[in-house]
């Protein structure tokens, strides 16, 4: 069984679709837009346009397979917290000694890349603090879902009130797994048969550094200019929505 859905055009179009699903959320002060850089940036751009939230990033590495980098044998996140995919542990590879060696090396290649991606999209500084915040995940699209499960599960051990999941498309059985995770999951398609991310839009190019940074910035001041326009002169903005 197939099922015909036509590719979504690009990015942008799943930003505001998803924005779309989610006006209940709109202009909610505890409530942010968390994206994963760096394709979901572009989508969660759109949703923190339409939605007048907050736009911030959660810095997560897949951790590629031996001889096969794009299949995530896991992923680890800027909390360090580290999610190991139970389809390839369950082969038992993880006892062997050459197996293991590469694990370490591809953590400490991913880390770095954490590092570095920090330094750029938030000058060196730590995510801002979560307490109490309903926060909707975006990315622009899972396979594994490898990235986005590792995501959740950190995200739940800091203490945030709520955790919806925007996915613009996907596999219906990762899908369905995700769906056990968070609180609220929209996703705009499950195509039949799912073949990559990429298929599934009509322009998908490379999302560079370069973008993702402007996209922040952006974000940032319109968000800036949006809460000194409803703050009263004794009120300060949070240090964290400056831009």
């Amino acid at each position: 069984m197939s099922t015909q859905i036509r590719p979504l055009k690009d990015r942008k179009e799943a930003g505001l679709l998803l924005a779309t699903r989610l006006q209940r959320f709109q202009d909610n002060p505890q409530t942010l837009v968390l994206a994963l850089p760096r394709g979901g940036v572009e989508v969660g751009f759109m949703m923190s346009t339409q939605l007048g939230l907050p736009l911030e990033v959660f810095l997560t590495r897949k951790l590629g397979y031996p001889g096969n980098p794009e299949y995530a044998m896991g992923a680890i996140t800027e909390t360090e917290y580290t999610w190991f995919n139970p389809d390839v542990f369950e082969m038992g590879k993880h006892r062997e000694v050459g197996f293991k060696n590469f694990l370490e090396e591809e953590i400490t290649r991913q880390q770095r890349e954490i590092e570095r991606q920090r330094d750029l999209y938030r000058q060196g500084a730590k995510l801002r603090p979560l307490d109490q915040y309903t926060v909707i995940l975006v990315d622009d699209g899972i396979a594994t879902g490898s990235t986005f499960i590792a995501s959740v599960h950190s995200l739940r051990s800091l203490g945030i009130h709520r955790l919806i999941g925007g996915i613009p498309v996907g596999p219906a059985e990762t899908i369905n797994h995700i769906r056990t995770l968070v609180d609220h999951l929209e996703i705009l398609h499950l195509p039949v048969p799912f073949v990559a991310v990429g298929i599934h839009y009509q322009h998908f190019p490379q999302v560079e550094d370069q973008l993702v940074l402007q996209l922040l910035r952006t974000a940032h001041h319109n968000h800036s200019r949006s809460v000194h326009h409803v703050l009263s002169p004794d009120e300060k903005e949070p240090p964290w929505s400056q831009p």
